[in-house]
């Protein structure tokens, strides 16, 4: 074993060697490996033990347990992508794995095309053939698990299920200072979920593996729901928008998108597998899939209690140790849409103080705009908008007397708005509420008026 060297084009196969949870610690483990090479073990620590579990949710917990194992294991698996999978310790149904090869395929989609990989028809979960069972209720109290992130999205959900009365708690994975300072804002209980990546990891990186982005919302997702069934709680919440199941146009590839476990496809099918064979009581959803970045971005201007707290800014969330001091660079993809969504509805002296500049009036970011309005490119890699709520946004500040002499604005006017059509342009459509969700019947009658307002 010790003789082992991680080698990425000779490994034969990904292994799942075996998961377990310590209900008295809170600790769950989660074991792989590579051929015969030695174990990769994580670690996911949920606060709150020791957990009393009875005979019902301790099934559940393990059922939700092995769905967080098999779900994770992609940040090791596309270390080498080998074509053979192996389940060591356990069998999966069908269902489960026609899960897991959409969520490794989709997911990955970004990793494979900035690789020059191609996954499709690689990627392929051992299962047996038996039918697999509907998952009782088990018991869970009515009580929200919310995800927060530091950005306006899941504090416009935050806000929206306090209006509606609902209980919850504000959860978030890791060790963030930023979303920690956010979450307490909020001034609700939280719960702060611990993860720890098997160390070999970076090393087998510094090896040659290959690397690249992960469909970390579905590891999220799993996280949470082993979260939600140890604390007894039946709703786990994100706050994904509608604007997240499309991805980037590129040519020669078709659509790669960014962030595919944010989107409807993920939700869709990661939330009916848990209410089927998890838990029947445990509800999944986005609180605004039926919004669009740009409704979500006028929700939240109508919310000032986090101006100097939240940012959207992923260069933040690469630092280690204390929050960083300026909460947004002003430069990348996420600056540039968070500033051009919220432009439209909050007041300029406002949005400029959160920001500490005007980002559409500086010449220098003309090409990370043009980006974000997909002229002469694709949209960013990033967790932004469709290029048509960016145009929308760009055309409505060209209306503006404050804002159609800044510099990127009025060269949108000028240069681009003439090759648009203007029915394309316009705002209103986008802001209409969709119907497509799986927010509970009762809460969304109670939230549609809010959100359409």
């Amino acid at each position: 074993m010790s003789e082992w060297k991680f080698q990425r084009d000779a490994i034969q196969a990904f292994r799942f060697v075996r998961c377990g949870f310590d209900a008295q610690t809170g600790v769950a483990q989660l074991v792989y490996a590579f051929d015969d090479g030695p174990e990769l073990v994580e670690t996911v620590t949920v606060p709150g033990a020791p957990f009393a579990l009875d005979a019902q949710r301790a099934e559940a917990v393990e059922r939700a347990l092995r769905l967080l194992h098999l779900i994770t294991g992609v940040s090791y698996y596309k270390s080498a992508v080998p074509r053979e999978i192996r389940i060591d310790s356990y069998t999966i149904d069908a269902d489960t794995a026609a899960l897991l090869q959409t969520v490794y395929e989709n997911g990955l989609g970004e990793f494979a095309y900035r690789n020059g990989l191609n996954l499709r028809g690689r990627i392929a979960f051992p299962h047996d053939d038996a039918p697999s069972a509907q998952a009782p209720a088990v018991g869970l109290r009515e009580h929200a698990l919310v995800a927060i992130g530091g950005g306006k999205d899941s504090l416009v959900s935050i806000e929206a299920l306090r209006g509606a009365g609902v209980e919850q708690t504000v959860t978030w994975i890791g060790g963030s200072q930023l979303i920690r300072a956010c979450a307490e804002r909020t001034g609700l209980p939280t719960l702060n979920v611990g993860r720890a990546l098997a160390p070999q990891l970076f090393d087998y990186n510094r090896d040659g593996a290959w690397n690249g982005h992960i469909p970390v919302t579905a590891v999220n997702s799993a996280i949470l729901v082993l979260a939600a069934l140890l604390h007894g709680i039946d709703q786990v919440v994100f706050s994904n928008e509608r604007s997240a199941s499309y991805g980037s146009l590129i040519e020669g590839a078709g659509e790669v998108n960014h962030q595919w476990s944010k989107g409807w496809a993920f939700e869709a099918a990661f939330g009916d597998h848990v209410h089927r064979h998890v838990a029947a009581d445990l509800h999944y959803y986005s609180l605004l899939r039926p919004l669009s970045e740009l409704a979500v971005a006028r929700q939240f201007a109508r919310i000032d209690r986090y101006d100097a707290h939240f940012s959207s800014c992923n260069r933040n969330f690469h630092i280690l140790g204390e929050r960083p001091v300026n909460r947004w660079c002003g430069v990348c993809p996420k600056c540039h849409f968070v500033f051009l969504a919220l432009a439209p509805f909050m007041p300029k002296p406002r949005l400029v103080g959160i920001f500490g500049r005007n980002l559409l009036d500086d010449a220098a970011q003309t090409a990370g705009f043009d980006a974000l309005l997909e002229y002469q490119d694709h949209k960013p890699f990033e967790c932004v908008g469709e290029g048509r709520e960016s145009r929308a946004a760009m055309a409505a500040l060209a209306a503006r007397p404050e804002w159609r002499e800044d510099a990127l604005v009025e060269r949108f006017a000028r240069e681009i708005r003439p090759q648009l059509d203007e029915a394309d342009l316009r705002i209103e459509p986008l802001l209409v509420v969709d119907d497509e969700h799986r927010v509970p019947p009762a809460l969304w009658d109670r939230l549609r008026a809010h959100f359409a307002a």
